[in-house]
């Protein structure tokens, strides 16, 4: 009903359609009463031995103009029937990918990316067919059906008895394949993303299959997936082709015995051999929508399990919600407070558990713990990629919750361990977001990040794409390249997972040199993995099973003698013995021993 309704939308073109439609079905059914009567003049021209009269040659005009009026009719309904399911079409993949836009991080962790790419290709296309082929043709059949029925039992009611007495045979049988396939064309679409999210996981990461020497068995991955899906969708295609055949045979059989009984009756009674062979016209006329019933049949199956959905992404409620009322948030100074904050991703297990949290405007706070303990959550509350299930995170003593999504994430930047860099080029992945930036502006966000040197020595300078996922870029590069996208956007809160622990030591000295200056003046939390940031924080959380266990400076918690000392001796201590010179004065201590850039007030990038 509401894959109906959006092809109603365009009420234009579905009426020129149906016009096209109503036309071409009375041109249609105007053809076999034309060619009884001309076979009847013409039996009664060749009786009487008289040549062509110029009715019979009117008549054969006339047949020619309704069959070349016909094509035109059936042109303008293919047309417009075509334009409405494309613009449904278009609609509903813009639609699905404004929803993939608007749900939350909660929705995308439980589904497969394959699965929604599924949803916006093969589901879309299984709609765009149920529009043109199967909504504007069911009427068509429809009337074909009903008046070729009432043209029959005018011409001849015995006859049309016969060759009507397989319908509702072909009617129950109809309605139990359609539920058939509807379950059969579901398991086909949900396959299809299975398969298109192994394919997408083997293309992705190609690098590892390739180091594990992976190839024979993702082929066997990756066939066995193909294989379920070519046996649903041979289960789907046998039965929508045993039903046709059913069809056909039934339609078969019944003009046999139409034949067989019309030919006694031309012998002896009235019925002329040009009202036999307008009947038969008829009959061949009903064999088309007989036979179409059954692909339509499908067509209807596969739009329902599509639109199913289709419909479940375009219905899901977003975990976070914008407030009616929310505010526009302004800069923020940058003080972030965590009040008895607790957050799971269900109901039954969480994740994190009464935190409290007071980081002053241009803090920067280490949060260190096993995996699992809960750090990534914690800084993935401030932006609202989460949100808390009880207490509340403030900025400048505004409820997160209160403020609009965007303002909110533009006063907020994350550096992840993980860069994602879009197929574009360098100047483009760097601007991302900040659609009014000018190239200096670029060039500048560059240079702070350590990256613009790089950069130039390029053929295509900022113009160089950074191919895939950035794979023309080295891991260090990727990194300062992230860097710089945050500088330009400028926020107040800065959010750093530690991302130097798999890079060499020059890659390192290099990104640590541009976080000094991203981290000038602003409120950072850092999920920190090595000794240099964490010593340096100004506020140290250690994290345990989702509560935080011991806060402290890094002095204070070796003094404490805790879980901190422990982490310390263990894992932090060797790092100390090797550390870069520069380095152990951690990232706080790095700041405060470089000058700032002459001409940089350290503040805005």
């Amino acid at each position: 009903v509401r894959l109906t309704a959006m092809a109603f939308h365009y009420r234009g073109r579905m009426a020129l359609a149906y016009i096209a439609l109503l036309g071409g079905a009375a041109a249609q059914l105007a053809i076999p009463r034309l060619l009884g009567e001309s076979i009847d003049k013409l039996i009664g021209l060749a009786d009487a031995d008289q040549g062509l009269s110029g009715s019979v040659v009117w008549l054969g005009v006339t047949l020619l103009g309704i069959f070349a009026l016909r094509g035109l009719l059936e042109f303008v309904r293919l047309y417009y029937s075509e334009s409405v399911s494309q613009h449904v079409a278009y609609d509903l993949r813009n639609s699905l990918y404004d929803s993939y836009q608007r749900l939350s991080f909660a929705y995308h962790d439980t589904e497969h990316t394959g699965n929604l790419m599924s949803k916006a290709t093969a589901d879309v296309d299984g709609v765009r067919r149920y529009i043109s082929m199967g909504l504007v043709r069911s009427a068509d059949i429809v009337l074909l059906v009903t008046f070729t029925t009432i043209f029959m039992f005018l011409l001849n009611p015995s006859l049309a008895l016969i060759s009507l007495s397989f319908v509702p045979f072909l009617a129950l049988r109809s309605s139990i394949v359609m539920r058939r396939l509807r379950k059969l064309w579901t398991g086909v679409q949900v396959l299809m993303g299975e398969m298109v999210t192994v394919l997408q996981e083997n293309l992705s990461g190609m690098s590892v299959v390739k180091s594990f020497a992976a190839e024979e068995y993702e082929k066997g991955r990756f066939a066995r997936k193909t294989d379920e899906l070519a046996q649903q969708g041979y289960q789907a295609d046998k039965t929508e082709g045993v039903n046709s055949a059913v069809m056909t045979f039934f339609f078969t059989l019944v003009t046999g015995f139409v034949l067989w009984y019309g030919g006694r009756q031309v012998i002896t009674t009235s019925f002329t051999t040009g009202e036999l062979v307008e009947f038969l016209a008829y009959m061949s006329m009903l064999q088309l929508p007989v036979r179409m019933t059954a692909f339509t049949v499908n067509t209807f199956s596969r739009a329902i399990s599509s639109g199913e959905r289709i419909f479940q992404v375009l219905d899901a409620q977003s975990a976070i919600e914008e407030k009616p009322d929310a505010i526009e948030l302004p800069r923020t100074e940058g003080a972030v407070v965590f009040q008895n904050v607790s957050f799971g991703y269900n109901e039954v297990t969480p994740v994190v558990k009464q935190v409290n949290i007071d980081a002053k405007p241009g803090q920067i706070t280490a949060i260190l713990g096993a995996p699992g303990s809960g750090k990534t959550t914690i800084v993935h509350l401030i932006p609202r990629f989460y949100d808390v299930t009880q207490g509340k995170v403030t900025i400048d003593g505004v409820d997160v919750r209160d403020a609009t999504l965007e303002s909110l994430r533009h006063n907020v930047g994350i550096v992840q361990q993980d860069v994602f860099l879009f197929g574009a080029s360098i100047k483009e992945n760097i601007s991302y977001g900040v659609a009014d930036a000018t190239h200096d502006d670029i060039v500048h966000a560059a240079k702070v990040a350590q990256l613009h040197d790089f950069i130039i020595s390029l053929p295509d300078g900022y113009d160089t794409a950074v191919g895939e996922q950035g794979h023309t870029l080295s891991g260090g590069q990727r990194q300062r390249l992230a860097i710089a996208r945050t500088i330009l956007v400028n926020p107040p809160i800065l959010i750093l997972d530690d991302s130097t622990s798999s890079v060499d030591v020059e890659t390192e000295r290099q990104i640590r040199r541009a976080l000094t200056e991203v981290i000038k003046g602003r409120t950072t939390f850092v999920i920190a993995h090595r000794l240099s940031t964490v010593r340096g924080a100004d506020l140290i959380l250690v994290m345990k099973d989702g509560q935080i266990a011991e806060q402290g400076t890094h002095q204070e918690l070796l003094a404490r003698g805790g879980i901190y000392r422990e982490i310390y001796e263990l894992q932090l201590r060797p790092q100390e013995e090797v550390a870069l010179p520069d380095e152990g004065r951690g990232l706080a201590g790095l700041l405060r021993a470089m000058p700032a850039p002459a001409g940089d007030d350290g503040g805005d990038a």
